[in-house]
């Protein structure tokens, strides 16, 4: 399927829904422990998401620590694992604790949040 920006908001709702019916499409909630704050973390995992084309959000948490949604295929939730595991160079990641949710409909960007 050949796609480019003027793919109609329909187009990409079929696609979303054939994706989601063929079982490819998952969300995963990860918070990330250790030196993640002040580092530049969010903005780490932001360029990963967007390269991985990895739909969902980053936010500090106030106990120190990160929280991201993300949504995508088996194989980019997978890669965006690993590049939450490995952390921006200044931090140090302790713990990534992964739990799956639904996945959310409609949901075209990775964004940074920047109220928990």
């Amino acid at each position: 399927m050949q796609t480019d920006r003027h793919t109609s908001e329909q187009d990409m709702k079929e696609l979303e829904e054939w994706v989601a019916s063929q079982g490819k499409l998952l969300r995963m909630r990860a918070t990330v422990s250790g030196k993640v704050q002040g580092v530049g973390f969010r903005y780490f995992a932001s360029i990963a998401a967007h390269k991985l084309n990895v739909t969902g959000w980053v936010r500090n948490l106030r106990d120190g620590s990160v929280q991201v949604e993300a949504q995508g295929s088996q194989q980019a939730l997978f890669a965006m694992y690993e590049k939450l595991c490995e952390g921006p160079e200044w931090s140090r990641v302790m713990h990534v604790d992964v739990t799956n949710i639904p996945v959310l409909r409609g949901e075209r960007t990775f964004r940074v949040e920047y109220d928990e």
